[in-house]
């Protein structure tokens, strides 16, 4: 038996930039946290040979190629299991489009299951790529590269997309006492609503082409090198502007990553005490976060009393095998 945990993520700023559409002409970079609400893979031998797997269904089959689920179809090929295994999965909160990784952060547990179930250990930076190489290449998903790599190696980073396909992760390096005050003073709202982050990440794509859009991608870019030489300076005066800037940018990238009633949610957080915010992921749905001083969080939870508050801390260590009982 082996059980792998693995962290969803949160980004702050930069959002869009590791679309291939930006990264290959020019350097693209995200600052984001993983936090403390995990996707679990369960992975168990199988006696009889066949193939199990459990998500919101189950299916039962011979070989990888008769399995449904795409990510774990091409999982189990890239690591080269044929058969004889039983897959399950949960996660601590909804895990189909909320805006935080989700679906890279399966695919990079279940690939840190499937090595250890070879008694073979994979490096953060392997299980990475190869939940990229899964997702985009074979999967053929339009999306970008910051989950898969904020879900492997967890913790505070600025991570950035080069136009040779590296991919660089930069801890955040700032006193414990800052990064508890950041953790103090953002929340996080459910609006109850999901969505496919494919159809408005391959729209953001395409957007790339206009030079404008481009222009303003590159200004989110530049917001998150700002936002790390803030935090590695000791100081959090400038960080809501530099979130609620962000925010603005990514807004006028294209249609679908805001609507009236989102933008009436953001107004009323910032109207109600927060310095700025943000809705995870992609757009149009997920989690809306926002920084605010916490003495201001219960006005600003009173004026957004139709979402739903999660609590939540920073995540630290990244994907883990939390249990390995190897068989033969």
């Amino acid at each position: 038996m082996i059980l792998s945990k693995t962290p969803l993520r949160m980004s702050y700023v930069g959002g869009g930039s590791d679309l291939p559409a930006f990264y290959r002409e020019e350097l693209g970079a995200v600052l984001s946290t993983s936090i403390d609400k995990y996707m679990y893979i369960a992975v168990n031998r199988k006696f009889d040979g066949s193939i199990r797997v459990s998500y919101t269904r189950t299916e039962e089959a011979t070989s990888p190629s008769q399995i449904e689920h795409p990510l774990v179809r091409e999982a189990l090929g890239v690591v080269g299991i044929e058969g004889g295994i039983e897959i399950a999965s949960m996660a601590d909160i909804p895990s189909k489009g909320s805006g935080l990784g989700s679906s890279s952060t399966y695919t990079v547990g279940l690939l840190n299951a499937l090595y250890a179930y070879r008694n073979q250990f994979a490096s953060k930076e392997k299980l990475a790529r190869q939940a990229c190489e899964i997702e985009i290449e074979r999967c053929g998903e339009p999306i970008g590269k910051q989950d898969q790599y904020a879900a492997a190696f967890g913790g505070l980073n600025l991570i950035r997309f080069h136009p040779d396909e590296s991919v660089s992760v930069d801890p955040v390096i700032c006193k414990p006492s800052l990064l508890q005050e950041l953790e103090d003073s953002t929340l996080v709202f459910f609006t109850g609503r999901t969505r496919s982050a494919s159809a408005v990440l391959a729209n953001q794509s395409a957007a790339m082409q206009a030079t404008d859009r481009r222009l303003l991608m590159r200004r989110m870019v530049q917001l998150a090198f700002e936002m790390k030489e803030q935090l590695e300076s000791g100081t959090l005066d400038h960080f809501g502007d530099l979130l609620d800037e962000n925010w603005r940018l990514k807004a006028q990238l294209t249609s679908g990553i805001t609507d009236p009633q989102i933008d009436a949610w953001y107004s009323a957080g910032m109207s109600h005490g927060a310095l700025g915010g943000k809705l995870l992921g992609a757009g149009n749905g997920g989690f809306m976060m926002f920084y605010a001083p916490p003495e201001r969080h219960a006005r600003i939870t009173a004026a957004l009393s139709d979402l739903q508050p999660v609590k939540f801390r920073f995540d630290r260590t990244g994907a883990q095998i939390v249990f390995y009982q190897p068989t033969e």
